[in-house]
Parts: C-alpha cells; sequence; structure tokens
C-alpha cells in the first residue's frame, strides 16, 4: 500500500484521538493521589431526600477493607474542597480512619434545589443517610462508625449522635447551640419529634418558614446585612471561600421546619448513643455559639464525654496551617483511637 502524506495524516489524528480518550478515562477514574502516587481518597455519591450528594471516600493506605470510619459534612454554607474540613479529613485518614467527607445537599458539589438553602434537618438527614452508605462500602466496619461536625453541623452530628443507634463517636467542634439555654423535655414529646422529622423521606414536603437569600458575610453591615454580621467570619468567609475551586458562594437562604413550642437539640443531651468529644472556643464570638449554654448541655451528658477548651475564637481551628488547628486535631485523633478503634 502506497503510504501518503494524507494517510500519515489520518493515522497521526487517530491515534491522538485515542490517546485523547486514554487520558480522559484515566481522568474519570474519580480518585486523586498524591505526589508519590498514592491514593488519597475517591469520589462517592450516594442519595439523600431524592438528591444525589457527592463527596469523598479517603481510605487509609494498605488498609483496603473493614475501617473505623469518621463521617464528615462541614458547617453553615461551607464546602468540602479546601474550607478546612479535607484537612482533617487527611489527618484522620494519616491516623489510620477511613472518612466520608460530603457537601450538604444543595450546596457545593451536591445536588438538590434551591441551591445554597441551608436546612437543619435535611442536613440531619444527610448525615443518616451517609451511614447507610457507608454500611455498603467493604473499606468501611459498620460497627465503628463516628460522626463529625463544626458549627452548625457540629449540632446536627449531636442529633444524629442522640437518634442513631449506629453512631459510636461523636466529634463537635465549636457547637452552635443557640443563645438560650434547654428546658427539660419532660414527657419526652420534643425527642419523639425530632428523631420522627429527621427520619422523614420527605423533610421538604413538611410546613416550612423561609427566610429571604442574603449575603452569607459582608463588611458593611450598614450598606449590605449578612447573615453573619461578625467582622471574623467575613475575614474567613472571603479568605478560605473565595478560593479557586471551592464552589462556595456568598449567598444563601434558610429554611426550617415548624417545631414545637420550647424546642431545643441541647434537650437530648441524655440521649446520645455514644460517647461524645466537644472542641469549644472559650471566647467565641460567634452569635449562636455560646460557650456558656454548650457547657450546660455538656453537664448533662450521660455518656462518656471530653471537652477541650480552644483560642482562636470561633474560626481559630479552622485557619491551617496553625497550632490550633494541630491542637484540635490531635484531640480528636486521640479520642477516635479511643473510642473507635
Amino acid at each position: 500500500m502506497k503510504v501518503t502524506k494524507e494517510l500519515i495524516i489520518i493515522v497521526l489524528f487517530a491515534f491522538l484521538v485515542s490517546q485523547s480518550a486514554f487520558s480522559s478515562n484515566r481522568l474519570t477514574k474519580n480518585s486523586k493521589s498524591d505526589a508519590s502516587g498514592t491514593e488519597l481518597y475517591k469520589d462517592i455519591a450516594f442519595t439523600s431526600q431524592n438528591a444525589t450528594l457527592r463527596g469523598r471516600l479517603y481510605v487509609p493506605e494498605n488498609h483496603p477493607d473493614k475501617n473505623p470510619v469518621v463521617i464528615m459534612a462541614h458547617g453553615f454554607t461551607t464546602t468540602i474542597n479546601g474550607m478546612t474540613a479535607d484537612k482533617y479529613a487527611g489527618r484522620f485518614r494519616e491516623a489510620g480512619f477511613a472518612v466520608l467527607l460530603y457537601d450538604h445537599r444543595n450546596l457545593g458539589i451536591s445536588d438538590g434545589e434551591p441551591r445554597r438553602d441551608v436546612n437543619f434537618w435535611v442536613q440531619c438527614r444527610g448525615y443518616v443517610d451517609c451511614i447507610d452508605f457507608a454500611e455498603t462500602r467493604p473499606e468501611i466496619d459498620p460497627e465503628r462508625i463516628a460522626v463529625w461536625g463544626a458549627s452548625m453541623s457540629a449540632k446536627e452530628a449531636f442529633l444524629v449522635g442522640a437518634t442513631d443507634e449506629r453512631v459510636k463517636a461523636i466529634v463537635t467542634m465549636i457547637p452552635a447551640f443557640g443563645e438560650t439555654l434547654p428546658v427539660e423535655d419532660k414527657d419526652g414529646k420534643l425527642y419523639k419529634f425530632a428523631k420522627e422529622t429527621v427520619m422523614r423521606d420527605d423533610i421538604m414536603a413538611m410546613s416550612h418558614t423561609v427566610f429571604e437569600r442574603m449575603p452569607i458575610v459582608s463588611s458593611d453591615q450598614l450598606g449590605t446585612p449578612s447573615v453573619l454580621t461578625e467582622i471574623t467570619a467575613y475575614r474567613w468567609f472571603i479568605e478560605y471561600g473565595g478560593r479557586f475551586g471551592t464552589n462556595w458562594d456568598n449567598v444563601v437562604s434558610y429554611s426550617d421546619v415548624e417545631r414545637p413550642e420550647l424546642y431545643h437539640t441541647g434537650q437530648f443531651a441524655h440521649r446520645l448513643k455514644a460517647p461524645i468529644l466537644m472542641i469549644v472556643a472559650v471566647n467565641d464570638e460567634m452569635e449562636g455559639a455560646n460557650p456558656e449554654v454548650t457547657l450546660a448541655i455538656y453537664n448533662k451528658v450521660t455518656q462518656p464525654k471530653e471537652w477541650v477548651d480552644i483560642d482562636g475564637g470561633h474560626f481559630g481551628l479552622l485557619h491551617y496551617p496553625s497550632a490550633l488547628f494541630d491542637k484540635s486535631s490531635n484531640a480528636q485523633i486521640a479520642f477516635l483511637n479511643k473510642y473507635l478503634k
């Protein structure tokens, strides 16, 4: 066969196309490795409230199956890529734990409508559905599951730890339980409401109060009011959320189901199913993250419990790298080694 210039060009083009397809297939392996080629995590997805939630599965090196797992979701509006939860996940993996880290429904890389709407109950249900997903994975020991949360998601992890028997350890950082002390749930009706709401498959169909969309943070509370008013919140969210690839946007709406009178998540401290660690900023400046309220709830816990004071305000342990991050992560690893391994 006569080899022509045109034939050479055709063959070369076909080769380049095939190489491109091969490269594309490699890129869609849905995993990330470090410089040495060690796989750090795999992309995962599961269903919650009729939406696909997406995240990462971290597995300790040389431990392919039956690992204790930490289920993690970030705090108010924050996402898993570059807003420090991923740094904690990496530390847990290094310490020998699997990690399931995901974005809440409506946020980040997860699906769900309306976009950037935060709903406490829907996010609590996300933890439960992630536990369901964890039980299907060969890399995970379903008898050794911890839940982790920061700020608003610390309160969510707390409620899940009070309602789901599968939870064997609870880690909360800078928990946001509100500004009021809980009253006693004497007849258990408030707990019954909370548990039934979390386990509903159609939470968004319940009667809701919806708050308008607003900026999350602003440097000008007079001209552009925001949901979070503290200047420390503005500085942290703009520094970390403003980085390329976080999928964070400075806008949020908030919805909530109609709750019974006197409802307070802290009422269920004595119903926790597992040991709990609370890492608390004693000088926490954020409205809704009152250390005195947290201490009152902590004192009602009947499970094994640990309390760690930390400096730096609400966001100190969310700066990476930092001494406060190291103190916080070391305390969490020690707690998980004690109760989950």
